[in-house]
């Protein structure tokens, strides 16, 4: 008897959310709930990876977080360039690559060089690659895209009839990541916040009741579980899938 397949979704992007209403209900500052959430990083990228997962996308901080408190934006990028020093190994001994979008040149320089020098070690693996999404809007990098076709058409190199939905996907940052399959978000909040806007168009969303720190490999299988259960339609009739 053969075994059952087992549908997995190719590209997972996880809000991370809850980390300071972890830290708050436990009279804690915020800070040390990003620090636990840190943990919950690393415990994630490890269950994907050991799942089968290929693209494991994470919105660490998006464009909007650069509103924060002037102190906390300067632990997070702290504990950034903690987490790309110490996973280092755990990267590149299984196989993962690691890449990163959003606006970088944003980032401390020693942050964006570290990140940089590890992305391009890990260039070359295959087992899965993981996304950092920083200093990263949906609706900027649909901007940033825009952008380039019109200066593209400014130089006369392409024409209206050429804009495409191809052609404007194959400018955005996230281009080489596909589209989602499965979107989750912890924390109980119901919404995307700007994340992957276009990637995320037919993606199956997930919302767990889980603070981020709280988030293991457990409610991953749950999202996944989920997902499998969900019939992918993309416009189609149920009965035109099922046939």
């Amino acid at each position: 008897m053969s075994e059952p397949v087992v549908i997995l979704p190719r590209h997972v992007g996880v809000i991370m959310d809850g980390n300071g209403r972890w830290a708050q209900a436990r009279g804690l500052p915020r800070i040390e709930g990003h620090r636990q959430g840190a943990a919950a990083v690393r415990a994630t990228v490890r269950a994907a990876r050991q799942i089968g997962v290929r693209v494991l996308t994470l919105f660490a901080f998006s464009e909007q977080n650069w509103r924060r408190p002037p102190g906390e934006i300067g632990a997070l990028m702290e504990l950034l360039l903690r987490y790309v020093i110490d996973e280092r190994a755990e990267i590149l001994d299984n196989d993962i690559r690691l890449v990163a979008i959003g606006e970088l040149g944003r980032l401390p320089p020693r942050v964006r060089g570290a990140l940089d020098e590890l992305c391009a070690a890990s260039a070359k693996n295959r087992t899965m690659t993981l996304c950092l999404a920083l200093s990263y809007g949906g609706r900027e990098d649909l901007v940033q895209a825009a952008r380039q076709i019109a200066e593209r058409a400014t130089r006369g190199e392409i024409r209206p009839d050429d804009v495409s939905a191809a052609l404007l996907e194959s400018m955005l940052l996230s281009r080489e990541l596909g589209d989602l399959d499965l979107l989750i978000r912890t924390s109980g909040e119901r919404r995307i916040s700007n994340f992957l806007l276009w990637p995320a168009a037919y993606a199956e969303l997930y919302f767990s009741e889980a603070l981020w720190p709280d988030f293991g490999r457990a409610d991953l299988e749950a999202a996944i579980d989920d997902y499998r259960g969900r019939q992918r339609r993309f416009g189609r009739t149920a009965e035109q899938v099922e046939s």
